[in-house]
């Protein structure tokens, strides 16, 4: 071996066959190469070091290398990791959207959580995942983007391993279970000034003014109601549809008198644009308003909540009140009731919502 030059390349053992030794610029290492064959059929060809010269005797080499090669020659690669014992996360994660009616938002954001934070799990089989592995992912996102990121990512792997337990009978149990992932931070909204807010609204655009009042007076979420299209609000019949909806399907709001009057005067001055949107915007990509929050006005989840509060102030009952927000009746009775029959008996209720609110703005 001392005889060998540095960076003088590749040299073969003359006694055992496939033990090279790898002269480099700076060190010499002794490596076995040779070829993994399977029923007469050539797999692939397989190099696996064993040390570098200094620290491993030519003897020890050797019997290392014949191990190795008669490993080699039974057709197993000794470089090739622990096979996958069954359905992986990525598979799982296939699995679980396939079963599921989500939202396109929610889809998105799984499969967001899984490019973005589980790159290294995501080709693991579920079965091989540890209470480590899950213990040491999240401290790892918490440390790097938050508690409130950390928390949302591992409910997704928590999920996403429940459905791979239907599935695959390897796995016991779902080690996310064995940590305690952090809840979600309680959003905190302040009291509404609405005489205030009805000023500073009034200082912005008339399409953003009349936004961010819709906002308030229907409660809508956000991707709800700047996903309206013209042909979805009725002034006829006083009826504003929202078609993206978080329960899945298109839900009927029935508009106060003011805020038809706003609307229907929303749509004819937008006419001019020839846009098929409520909510038109020329200088978007997609045609319509895609951010509407702005500086001194609370955000359409905060305008939500102030919502809420003031159907329970103009006295709206729990289930008008929820109905009103698009949200689903909790029990199995609330299975039974379909919200697009109940518009006019919601009307008072959405009117009410309407005075009170404007109450503050005489």
């Amino acid at each position: 071996m001392r005889d060998l030059e540095l960076g003088s390349g590749i040299h073969r053992d003359t006694d055992v066959k496939g033990l090279l030794c790898i002269c480099h610029k700076t060190t010499k290492t002794f490596a076995v190469q040779g070829d993994v064959r399977r029923q007469k059929r050539h797999v692939r060809t397989v190099r696996m070091k064993i040390g570098r010269t200094d620290l491993v005797r030519l003897g020890e080499a050797r019997n290392e290398a014949r191990k190795l090669m008669a490993t080699i020659q039974s057709g197993i690669d000794p470089t090739a990791g622990p096979e996958a014992t069954g359905m992986t996360l990525e598979q799982a994660l296939a699995t679980h959207l396939s079963e599921r009616d989500l939202s396109p938002a929610s889809v998105k954001n799984y499969q967001y959580h899984m490019d973005q934070y589980l790159g290294r799990l995501r080709r693991r089989a579920v079965a091989d995942i540890s209470r480590q592995d899950c213990r040491e992912l999240l401290n790892t996102l918490t440390k790097r983007h938050g508690r409130t990121t950390g928390g949302s990512v591992m409910r997704t792997v928590r999920a996403i391993i429940n459905t791979a337990r239907r599935h695959d009978e390897t796995i016991e149990g779902n080690p996310v279970d064995a940590i305690r992932v952090p809840a979600t931070a309680r959003r905190q909204v302040d009291e509404l000034d609405v005489s205030a807010f009805w000023k500073q609204t009034a200082t912005s655009s008339d399409v953003m003014r009349d936004l961010h009042r819709t906002f308030l007076l229907t409660g809508a979420r956000r991707s709800s109601l700047l996903g309206v299209k013209r042909a979805d609000f009725d002034p006829d019949r006083a009826i504003l549809t929202f078609t993206h909806m978080k329960v899945g399907e298109a839900w009927s709001f029935p508009t106060g008198r003011w805020l038809t009057k706003m609307l229907t005067e929303r749509m004819a001055s937008d006419e001019p644009l020839a846009s098929e949107w409520l909510w038109p915007s020329p200088t978007s990509a997609c045609g319509r308003i895609a951010e509407p929050k702005r500086k001194g006005i609370p955000s359409p989840h905060a305008l939500r909540h102030h919502a809420r509060t003031f159907m329970i102030a103009a006295g709206v009952p729990y289930a008008e009140g929820a109905l009103l927000l698009g949200q689903r009746l909790p029990g199995a009775s609330g299975g039974y009731v379909h919200q697009s029959h109940l518009v006019e008996a919601l009307r008072p209720h959405a009117q009410a919502l309407e005075n009170y609110i404007l109450e503050f703005v005489k």
